[in-house]
């Protein structure tokens, strides 16, 4: 099963030096054991862009955006055997990354089922 897990950090303060060396041990460690098949850092959204479709028009916004307390910092994608490791990987995560939040959602598969009641689109 393929999980992703997006965390969102404290926004008042970057990461210490420390923290992010500690993040980059365990982002190694879960990457050499298989379990992490892809990881990144999002960069802030004064380079983002916001794409809406409404009425079959599209909205083209670029940032900065003035409301930046929802913003993903982080995600990983992981091949874990269910929702609980998937769950206690973010845990873990979060123990060296610090105060915030994470959401675990997961991937659909059609090689696994997928999650009870999901399909593409």
């Amino acid at each position: 099963m393929k999980f992703l897990l997006t965390y969102q950090g404290d926004t008042t303060k970057p990461p210490t030096a420390e923290t992010m060396a500690a993040i980059g041990k365990l982002t190694q460690e879960m990457i050499q054991s298989g379990v992490v098949v892809m990881t990144g850092g999002l960069v802030r959204p004064n380079n983002g862009t916001k794409l809406k479709l409404e009425g079959g028009k599209f909205t083209v916004t670029d940032g900065p955006f003035p409301e930046t307390k929802e913003l993903i910092d982080g995600f990983a994608l992981v091949r874990v055997s269910s929702k609980q490791e998937a769950i206690e990987m973010s845990m873990r995560f979060m123990s060296v990354a610090g105060d915030g939040q994470a959401e675990v959602l997961q991937v659909f598969d059609a090689a696994d089922g997928g999650p009870p009641g999901a399909g593409p689109g």
